[in-house]
């Protein structure tokens, strides 16, 4: 079901901790599965010095979560921005499609972190993190390619009654 470097980053994973002072921190979350992922970085001229991770979820999560802060580390900021969720999936050898809203999360948890790293720069953020809504990190439910029910399926098409999802 997983993959060798599925197992290697669930059972290792790398710069998993919280990280004092970060200067951007995201926070992201999936009710159905109970997935949440917090994404610290730091940032030293637009270029992503440090990064690390908190995550409260199953393997594939974790996984995702580690993957992340490898692809990350080291990029500007606006490269950043471009990894994707089947970047990360693709550094994992490949996810399970029941899984892949883990590396949507772990993607989508990046994309927090530098809009709150951004935030603070323009003096607009408290420092308590950016966090986006559970339907952001549902790629897959706003593509259609998702079978997990959403709680609120108003239409019982699976797409919950959140933005984007048309309720």
């Amino acid at each position: 079901m997983y993959t060798e470097k599925v197992k290697q980053h669930f059972m290792n994973p790398h710069n998993m901790g919280e990280m004092a002072d970060a200067d951007g921190v995201g926070i992201v979350g999936n009710p159905v599965c109970g997935d949440v992922m917090k994404i610290f970085i730091r940032v030293r001229d637009g270029v992503i010095t440090d990064i690390t991770f908190q995550t409260f979820g199953c393997a594939a999560a974790i996984a995702t979560s580690s993957m992340i802060t490898d692809l990350a580390k080291g990029k500007t900021l606006d490269e950043a921005l471009k990894i994707s969720r089947n970047d990360v999936a693709d550094a994992l050898d490949g996810l399970p499609r029941i899984k892949m809203h883990c590396s949507n999360l772990a993607a989508d948890g990046l994309q927090a972190a530098i809009e709150d790293f951004r935030r603070r720069e323009r003096g607009e953020s408290t420092g308590e993190g950016t966090q986006t809504t559970p339907c952001d990190s549902c790629a897959a439910h706003l593509a259609g390619e998702c079978d997990t029910q959403h709680p609120g399926d108003v239409h019982g098409d699976g797409h919950g009654g959140g933005p984007g999802h048309g309720a």
